[in-house]
């Protein structure tokens, strides 16, 4: 275990299995995982576990049987809580009766019927597997349907090369195809109107995240939708992150200003591979059209939509939302004020909105902030806590996970604090420090896929 009963600090926990893992892995895996943001860079390398094997609730444990509170998430698509009852029958009793057909099942109808329900924009919806797919799609689809080449994109949205393309991590992507993506960033509305005059009668799409951890700022959104009519762009969501975590409706309904497509997944399914592209009907109509292409063996997999149904009904029944916000907030303001109780608001806070709130920090002490983030997270997993430097709350997590969390933060950032005093961040770490995050590295700070 991480922590005795007592809540213990524990630095000689066993992580020989991770280690043995992590050395097969490197042989037979590029980057050791096939997620990027699950890969030993992510976290303080022999310090932290390298693979979990179960979770339950709101804990993890890791293969050498060291419990954790996660924090997590597994990026994001917990929503509910490691096996959650109501999904685990539901997916257990769709296993008895088959996972793939030969025709389109039931649950296709079903879960499309509650998307369209919940979700303000959507009128008609396409599935599929992971968020990429349906980012991806909806580039696409914006192109046919507006007979336009130019997409404007800001944030992450995947690894394909419309998005990449527009980011130092462009390998792979022909440069004619860079000439059509135009990036710009949150809040920057003046690049936005830009972009449109730069191609006038030629921009598909306005592709962006809803919000980041910073929020909108002079109606962004709105202007973003005014710009989009005036210009007959369409104006398509990334709430791959944000949909069904801040507000049943996601982001659109959270805000009060809605696109004409949006691209979900994550908290959809708790944590099943499964994907949503939704949004106005005769744009989604395209789709069927002459020329178009959209299509995956694996969308209609009955499983996943089989745990989706069982979500989106928790979702609508109990106050799942409105508990990741309690708890977010919980977690994010009582980070930033234990920091500024040890000295360290200059270093340190917590930013961003509660069902989705990152930490970052600076150089302090003669260490840099990759250092500093490295040292406190250590201490965080010696007391067991599994956090990366994003709040995910889902609805397993309880008061004293919260409590318990705010305790172990309080301890971490007193260790940052004595050692930037006694100018040995460095010193005191146990392993290589964190590297830069996907979306750091994508030109996005705070938070990961």
């Amino acid at each position: 275990m991480s922590q005795d009963s007592t809540g213990s600090v524990d630095t000689d926990r066993s992580l020989d299995r991770s280690r043995a893992l992590l050395d097969r892995a490197r042989q037979v895996i590029p980057g050791a995982a096939q997620t990027n943001s699950k890969g030993p860079t992510r976290w303080v390398q022999g310090v932290a576990p390298t693979h979990l094997e179960r979770g339950q609730g709101s804990h993890v444990w890791d293969v050498d049987g060291n419990e954790y509170i996660d924090h997590v998430s597994s990026l994001g698509p917990i929503v509910l809580g490691h096996d959650y009852p109501a999904v685990t029958e539901a997916v257990e009793a769709q296993v008895g009766d088959g996972s793939l057909f030969s025709l389109p099942h039931p649950l296709q109808v079903e879960v499309a019927e509650r998307i369209v329900d919940v979700v303000p924009c959507a009128e008609m919806v396409r599935f599929a597997k992971n968020g990429n797919d349906v980012t991806t799609a909806a580039a696409k689809l914006a192109r046919a349907h507006t007979g336009r080449d130019v997409v404007a994109t800001q944030g992450y949205h995947g690894w394909g090369d419309v998005w990449m393309a527009a980011t130092a991590m462009d390998a792979g992507i022909p440069a004619a195809v860079g000439g059509l993506t135009e990036p710009f960033d949150y809040n920057d509305i003046e690049r936005v109107e830009a972009i449109f005059d730069d191609h006038p009668d030629d921009v598909a799409a306005v592709v962006t995240t809803p919000v980041n951890l910073d929020p909108p700022e002079d109606e962004f959104l709105t202007r973003l939708r005014e710009l989009c009519d005036e210009h007959d762009a369409l104006l398509v969501y990334d709430e791959v992150l944000t949909g069904f975590r801040f507000a049943l409706g996601g982001a659109g309904e959270f805000f009060g200003v809605q696109p004409d497509l949006a691209c979900f997944a994550k908290a959809m399914a708790n944590g099943y591979p499964l994907a949503a592209l939704a949004g106005r009907a005769d744009v989604m109509r395209t789709i069927d059209g002459e020329g178009f292409f959209f299509s995956s063996t694996y969308a209609g997999d009955a499983v996943s939509l089989a745990a989706a149904n069982a979500t989106l009904s928790v979702l609508r029944e109990v106050p799942v939302v409105e508990h990741l916000h309690e708890q977010g907030e919980a977690l994010r303001d009582g980070y930033t004020e234990r920091a500024a109780a040890h000295g360290l608001g200059k270093v340190t806070t917590a930013r961003g909105y509660a069902p989705r709130s990152a930490v970052s920090f600076e150089s302090a002490g003669g260490a840099s902030a990759r250092h500093c983030k490295s040292l406190f997270l250590q201490e965080c997993l010696d007391r067991g806590v599994l956090f990366a430097g994003t709040h995910l709350p889902n609805y397993s997590h309880t008061d004293a996970d919260v409590a318990r969390t705010l305790t172990v933060y309080d301890e971490a950032l007193g260790v940052l604090a004595a050692a930037i005093e006694d100018g040995a961040v460095t010193d005191r770490l146990r392993g290589e420090p964190v590297g830069a995050t996907l979306r750091e590295r994508t030109g996005e700070a705070g938070g990961d896929r």
